[in-house]
Order: C-alpha cells, then structure tokens, then sequence
C-alpha cells in the first residue's frame, strides 16, 4: 500500500464583512440636484461631496445645499481612509473664493460648509484663501451660515489664528479616529496636535466641532477615551459615522457598527459632556450641518 501525502487545503482570505441594509443609499437624483451640479461644474467648484464618495451626496444636494472644497482636490496628506487624491498640488487660484461666494449666492445656500484638503507645501497653509473664501460669502450672502471643516495646520498657530477670524458660526476639525489607530489612518497627523488645534479654536471663543469614523477596529473604551479628551479641549458638537471603505487600495472595514450601537454613543458623548452629537451609520461631518449653528457656545 502506498501512502499519499496529504494535501492540505488552501486557506481562503478572509471575507469581507458585507455591507448591511442600513447603509444602502438611493442615487442622487431630482431637479434640485441637477440644478447644483450644474452650478458646481459651471464655476469649476470642487466638493468634497463628490471627491469623499459622500453617501448622503443625493439628499444634501437634493436640498440644495453642497460642502465646497478649497484649495483644489490634490491633498499633501495620503491618510488611509481617504478617497481625495494625494500628489503634489498644482492649483492655487486666487479667485476661488469670489467663485465659491457667487456660487453660494446662486444656490441660495442657508447654511454652507467649506472644507479644503491640506496644503503643507504653502507656507501659510492656505490661511488667506480660506479667510477671504467666508469673508466674501458673508459679504454676498449675510444671512447664509457657514461653517468651515478646517485640516490639521501642523502646529502653524498663526495660520489657524487667519483660518478662524473670517466670521464663520462653525469651526470643525476632525480627529477622525482614537489614539491608538493613528499611525494606520492618519500617518502624517497627531492625534494631541489635532486636540490642541481644538482647544486653541475654543479659547479663541468659537463654536467647535470634530467628527470620528467608527468600524476601523477601534474600541468602546477607546471612543470613550477620545470623548473625554475632546470635552477636555473644548469641544461642542461630535459628529460619529461609518467607515466604508472608498477603494480597495484604502483600510478595509473592520466593523459594521449598528444603528443601536451609534445611538448608545450619542447618549454616552452626551453625558460625558458634549454639548451635540450626530450619530448614525450614515452621518458624516458636514451632514444637518445647519443644526449646529445653535449649539450654544
């Protein structure tokens, strides 16, 4: 009798969790948003609602409301989560803000949020593009709210100081994770520089806010944690959502939290002192964005 060797099977990949019911969103469509995309392309505008895969892009735009992004769309940073191309940025055009401005005043915009991606390559970070973008909207458009999601200046105080003085409602920058998954999702960020630049945006008596995904394989003591740390600093208003993975190439999705989950850690922000939480699979940090204009100082 001969003996054969023993063949082992191969070990399959892992599977990939998959994505559960509640964060199917419909395509956008409507006359409200063929309006907005027409104003969008017309005055050569980017969006992060369009370069950040939003999944609430179809129901913001189909209110006829849009997140700008300035700056242009080549980020310095290559965060793993992001779906913004990184490179070195070719664009810095100093007539954007007028642009953006008159576009806010054609859609009518109530409430707008202005992003940008980061610019380390400039000196001042963009810091006069940003100030000059709010003040021009606020003088076309006085009765629109704005609130500006501002990236990580890298310590450049005086930069954030010029970013912050244009007389915006909101003043947002996002922590984006706990402490411990830095290094894998924000590599060229620190997590104490993006509490600092928060805490300094309190003292300078502004309405502050920040945002974190959840599902990168974080830990509830560990979100816990990064509450503590962000009420510490001066935080107002938290934003919690779900990480969904823009391409292959980017993390994958740890954890599918439930809508259960994400509203027992609305009421735990809440009790440990934040002043507003948006939680929920879909929420992303610009989204009921006009809610928060309120949330007192």
């Amino acid at each position: 009798m001969i003996d054969l060797p023993v063949i082992q099977p191969e070990t399959a990949a892992p599977a990939r969790p998959r994505k559960p019911d509640w964060l199917r969103v419909k395509l956008p469509v409507g006359e409200e948003y063929a309006a907005v995309r027409r104003l969008v392309d017309e005055h050569k505008l980017h969006t992060i609602c369009e370069s950040g895969n939003c999944p609430n892009m179809g129901e913001c735009w189909g209110a006829g409301t849009a997140t700008f992004m300035i700056l242009g769309n080549i980020c310095t940073r290559s965060c793993s989560f992001c779906a913004v191309a990184t490179g070195r940025p070719t664009e810095y055009d100093l007539d954007e803000p007028r642009r953006v401005a008159e576009a806010i005043k054609l859609m009518k915009v109530k409430h707008a949020v202005i992003t940008s991606v980061n610019r380390d390559e400039l000196k001042d970070r963009g810091a006069s593009v940003w100030r000059e973008t709010v003040v021009l909207t606020k003088q076309l458009s006085p009765e629109t709210t704005i609130e500006t999601l501002i990236p990580d200046v890298k310590a450049n105080w005086d930069a954030l100081d010029v970013m912050i003085s244009g007389g915006q409602e909101v003043i947002s920058h996002n922590i984006e994770t706990v402490g411990s998954l830095y290094r894998l999702v924000r590599p060229q960020a620190r997590y104490d520089r993006s509490l600092e630049q928060i805490r300094r945006t309190k003292l300078a008596g502004h309405r502050t806010k920040s945002g974190i995904m959840l599902g990168l394989g974080e830990k509830a003591d560990e979100l816990y944690q990064a509450m503590d740390d962000l009420v510490a600093n001066g935080l107002d208003i938290l934003t919690l959502g779900q990480y969904l993975q823009p391409t292959k190439r980017h993390l994958d999705v740890a954890e599918f939290i439930t809508p259960d989950q994400f509203a027992h850690y609305k009421e735990e922000g809440l009790k440990r002192g934040l002043k507003y939480v948006e939680s929920g699979p879909l929420v992303r940090s610009s989204y009921h964005a006009e809610r928060h204009v309120n949330v007192p100082i």
